[in-house]
């Protein structure tokens, strides 16, 4: 399957998420602490409502959440975190973005640049892969939920940009500023999602044989366990 199509993530880290969902909570905790600086009531905080949503599909306890945004507004004493792009390359020349949320750079930099050393990349600087990327939303419906031509108009009118059929799945591509309202949209047809998040997506790939792909997936496993790191994208084209 080509490496631009989201599918192949995604159900590679659903089995992922079965295996560490306590680090996959504590990743969502700290947008949850985030998002909630800006008032812990969802009803008045969109962003907060969203990552709750997020928390609420990975299973997530109440009072863990509670308790996230209770150290967002400093209501049990105040945690900062920060969100922090690094950008580098793997295996073969893959160029990878790294989208982290941490509490203190001096830590997280080093440790990606160990990880990207044991596994045969490097960390580059910023802006050094990134201009190979756009970001967008993708929202992922299985197939046999709905017609193509059905979901086409639902979220074109919207403001999707493009439905994409991966034969499985159908990938929604979004603008970031759009996603919610495409999403939303989605969801008020009582239409199920397999996956839904704002990310990078390579305008190229760049084709890797299997041993090329199995040590990228090492590097890409060793990067997601790493806490600060939130999300890791890639524009390599894996082979089947």
């Amino acid at each position: 399957m080509a490496g631009h199509s989201h599918w192949a993530k995604i159900k590679r880290a659903k089995s992922a998420n079965d295996a560490k969902r306590g680090k996959i909570w504590s990743k969502i905790a700290r947008k949850i602490i985030i998002a909630a600086k800006n008032g812990g009531d969802p009803r008045d905080n969109l962003a907060l409502r969203y990552v709750i949503d997020e928390a609420k599909a990975a299973n997530m306890p109440k009072d863990t959440i509670t308790n996230a945004i209770k150290k967002g507004t400093g209501e049990l004493g105040a945690e900062n975190y920060e969100e922090a792009t690094y950008e580098g390359y793997g295996p073969g020349g893959v160029a990878i973005i790294i989208e982290s949320l941490t509490n203190n750079r001096a830590r997280t930099a080093p440790d990606l640049r160990s990880i990207f050393d044991r596994h045969g990349g490097n960390l580059g600087t910023s802006g050094s892969v990134s201009f190979q990327f756009n970001k967008l939303g993708i929202i992922t419906i299985k197939s046999d939920i709905i017609d193509e031509d059905s979901l086409m108009e639902l979220v074109l009118e919207a403001g999707a940009e493009d439905v994409k059929n991966q034969t499985e799945v159908y990938e929604v591509i979004t603008q970031p500023v759009l996603f919610h309202k495409v999403k939303e949209a989605i969801e008020a047809r009582g239409i199920p999602l397999e996956g839904a998040e704002i990310t990078y997506l390579p305008i190229n790939t760049v084709p890797l044989d299997a041993d090329k792909a199995a040590s990228l997936m090492k590097l890409v496993d060793a990067l997601e366990d790493n806490d600060d790191v939130q999300s890791v994208s890639h524009n390599a084209e894996l082979p089947a």
